[in-house]
């Protein structure tokens, strides 16, 4: 292919149609920039499901073309896959700016994982390749250092928003505004926006409403111990606690491994000064209540997190008192309300005080932009073509709707799912082929092995139990040796069912009489236990139990 008629390749492998997960791929001839590798937490219904990371064969199968991975800031659906991305794929550079590399060195060294390459980034930093340029703009998010990605092709300029919001009192520096409308002016092809909140009107809340919020909570609670849940990765958010607990005459104590690590980044990167104000569990002993907050993770309701701990009464440290008041210092990410329901209702249980943004609504603010900051970006950047990114479907949709109310054509607009490509040609910008791409399961250390089949057979359990049939037959007579032996989990008490088990034997004796008396074989035996005893329990009780049978072989000459 000539030059002159190369085309650039823009595509998702993560990101669309859902909040999570994000990776998105830019390619010309031989040079393929990824940005981000994010991982997304599993809804209830993947039991047993760690993340969800990336189908990255795409990668895989042009390994040769990558240059770099590039991160727009340091939060875990954007750089949580890092890990994974690199047990499969060979990545010559990973790009990430102050606190997103500190936050990936941590990964890597949990993991015991070597990786030479990674270097730092700031707004002034400009990567040259053959054919494609990378810059960056700063702008405002809930964790210092984020991003928009600038990517110049023979094409046309791309710009990719990152995780932003536009706040005019913000906690850190300022997003360039200037340097974005400048962009504009000098002219961008396509624009990549995220959309996790283009279906909220209106304006994002500034940061500096949250440090108001924060003061009332804690004048309120003037007698009491505080207990604070937020994101371990909202960085601008525990530089809120810190300054308001210093205000305050109140001491910090930290639970959770990640809100350990990112206060060790925030002293190490001068965002907290006061290091004195932490102190351990053994120092709290001499204080009162109203001298302690604990400041731990488990505002989404993770199970294993301290918040979840506390609650269940499990945590080492930390007993819940009657006049506690616990602060949710976040909102809840989609699919995580359920979870975070349970948690509160545990809580309220134990007689404490609970405090949710719907209680104190500027106790959290949003770190994404909402519709009118959506639209001011359209309108600084000035692009030919929108790409809505980050977000389900009905976000997605209504960024699209948001982009034509300010003078972007439909028909240059593109709603993509993971996997569909947008091609850039010296024409202007249009559907292509698809790329590969998908959902992979990460249950513990392994990898991709846990597919729809398993998730289908953990539901089932969970939901009707297992029943296993063990029978014993003499392969010498062709008959049983004992009558079948069945046990269940989760399906019955055996005990308490005792006529329905006697039945259930009765039944698999009579599958194996049958089959004895016929051609014999292991594995028709086994499937034929399966779809009989189906029918058979289901017909019985309405239930469908995991049927194992387990058959032994005995070889009992005369």
């Amino acid at each position: 292919m000539k030059k002159n008629d190369a085309v650039t390749s823009v595509f998702a492998l993560g990101g669309l149609g859902e909040v999570g997960k994000n990776m998105y791929v830019i390619e010309y001839m031989n040079e393929l920039v990824i940005i981000d590798a994010g991982v997304m937490f599993p809804e209830d219904e993947l039991l047993g499901v760690d993340y969800v990371i990336q189908d990255v064969t795409y990668l895989k199968q042009n390994e040769n073309k990558i240059k770099a991975l590039i991160i727009t800031h340091g939060h875990e659906d954007h750089i949580g896959g890092i890990t994974f991305l690199l047990q499969n794929v060979k990545i010559p550079t990973i790009y990430g700016s102050k606190i997103a590399t500190e936050l990936i060195k941590k990964k890597l060294n949990d993991k015991n994982m070597k990786y030479e390459n990674l270097v730092t980034f700031d707004k002034d930093t400009v990567i040259k390749y053959k054919n494609i340029s990378v810059e960056f703009i700063p702008t405002t998010h809930s964790i210092p250092d984020s991003f928009a990605i600038v990517v110049t092709t023979p094409n046309g300029t791309i710009v990719h928003t990152g995780d932003f919001k536009f706040d005019l009192t913000p906690i850190g520096p300022m997003a360039d505004i200037h340097k974005m409308a400048a962009l504009g002016t000098k002219g961008v092809k396509l624009l990549l926006s995220e959309s996790t909140n283009a279906l909220s009107p209106g304006f994002s809340a500034s940061e500096a409403i949250v440090d108001e919020a924060l003061g009332d909570v804690f004048a309120k609670a003037n007698t009491n111990r505080i207990i604070l849940a937020t994101f371990a990765s909202n960085i601008y958010r525990i530089k809120h606690i810190v300054e308001t607990c210093r205000q305050n005459n109140r001491k910090i104590i930290t639970f959770g491994r990640s809100m350990e690590n990112a206060k060790d980044i925030a002293i190490k990167n001068g965002l907290i000064k006061d290091t004195s104000i932490f102190i351990d569990t053994n120092a709290a002993k001499d204080l009162k209540k109203s001298e302690i907050c604990i400041l731990c993770t488990g505002s989404q309701g993770e199970p294993l997190a301290a918040l979840s701990r506390i609650a269940n009464g499990v945590h080492k440290q930390v007993q819940l008192l009657p006049d506690d008041i616990i602060v949710f210092a976040s909102n809840p990410i989609p699919g995580n309300s359920a979870s975070i329901n349970r948690i509160i209702n545990k809580l309220y249980l134990k007689g404490v005080k609970v405090y949710t943004n719907s209680f104190f609504p500027n106790i959290h603010t949003s770190g994404h932009a909402k519709a009118e900051e959506l639209k001011w970006m359209i309108r600084l950047i000035k692009p030919e073509y929108l790409m809505p990114i980050h977000g389900e479907y009905r976000m997605l949709k209504e960024h699209q709707s948001l982009a034509i109310s300010c003078g972007i054509p439909e028909d240059h607009t593109f709603i993509c799912k993971n996997g569909d490509v947008v091609i850039m040609d010296n024409e202007g910008v249009h559907r292509g082929k698809r790329v590969q791409a998908g959902d992979v399961y990460v249950d513990g250390s392994r990898i991709g092995d846990i597919g729809s089949v398993v998730i289908k057979d953990r539901k089932l359990m969970s939901k009707d139990g297992v029943l296993v049939t063990i029978v014993n037959i003499d392969m010498h007579n062709h008959t049983l040796l004992i009558k079948p032996n069945i046990t269940t989990r989760g399906f019955v008490l055996v005990n308490e069912n005792a006529e329905l088990i006697h039945e259930i034997e009765a039944k698999v004796a009579e599958i194996v009489n049958r089959s004895l008396n016929g051609k014999y074989n292991l594995t028709d035996l086994k499937n034929q236990i399966i779809l009989e005893l189906n029918v058979f329990i289901n017909d019985k009780m309405g239930r469908r139990p995991m049927i194992l049978p387990v058959i032994m072989e005995v070889n009992k000459a005369k």
